[in-house]
């Protein structure tokens, strides 16, 4: 944030009905929490001094040095082997930038703001019209397992994917990450969410019995 070196003139909408004549300037924020990390401006006016800082604005710009991404596919995986009718184990590599914990802070007008940001939910859409929810990173499948079911986060098959552009199912992982942050020194607090998607194509197929 900073003041406009050239201030409006006299009765411009920026002056939000203030006048440099009773101390007031004109202040220009930039936050990049537009598409891709683009910046966005906005303008507004202040009497006397430097506007108080919004926390969670701080906050944002600590986000955005986490870069954040979508979760890390482990399962399913583009060389797997994957049947109708077999349970399919999903599963992340969890890490400080694809699924948490991570922490980092922002100073902004004095402000510093201390940001931890996690992964509380990833909604898998499974390429077949099925959505599966799960709150956590996910169990890694061992041969030890057998035929069972993932006990927290899985999906069965119940076609294949031969019909699919490149006979593959594109399987997309949403992740909401959950951020808490507070000013340091201070008592205020807060929170809010971001999100990201990553992908994989998955081909799905069906057992061949020979006679």
């Amino acid at each position: 944030m900073k003041k406009l070196k050239t201030q409006p003139p006299e009765g411009s909408f920026l002056w939000e009905g203030k006048s440099a004549k009773d101390g007031a300037a004109v202040y220009q924020r930039t936050c990049r929490n537009g598409p891709n990390g683009t910046p966005v401006y906005s303008s507004f006016a202040a009497d006397g001094g430097a506007p108080a800082i919004d926390p969670q604005i701080v906050a944002q710009q600590a986000v955005s040095r986490m870069k954040l991404s979508g979760p890390k596919i482990a399962s399913p995986r583009p060389a797997g082997k994957y049947v109708i009718g077999m349970p399919t184990w999903m599963w992340v590599d969890k890490g400080p930038s694809t699924f948490g914990p991570n922490t980092t802070s922002a100073t902004a007008g004095g402000v510093t703001v201390t940001a931890t940001a996690e992964v509380t939910q990833i909604v898998w859409s499974m390429g077949d019209g099925a959505q599966v929810t799960c709150t956590g990173p996910g169990t890694a499948y061992t041969a030890a397992y057998g035929r069972q079911e993932s006990p927290t986060c899985g999906h069965t098959y119940t076609r294949t994917s031969a019909s699919q552009d490149g006979g593959k199912f594109t399987v997309t992982a949403t992740a909401t990450w959950s951020v808490d942050w507070q000013v340091n020194g201070g008592s205020a607090t807060g929170q809010f969410t971001e999100v990201r998607q990553s992908q994989e194509q998955v081909a799905i197929g069906e057992l061949q019995v020979v006679r």
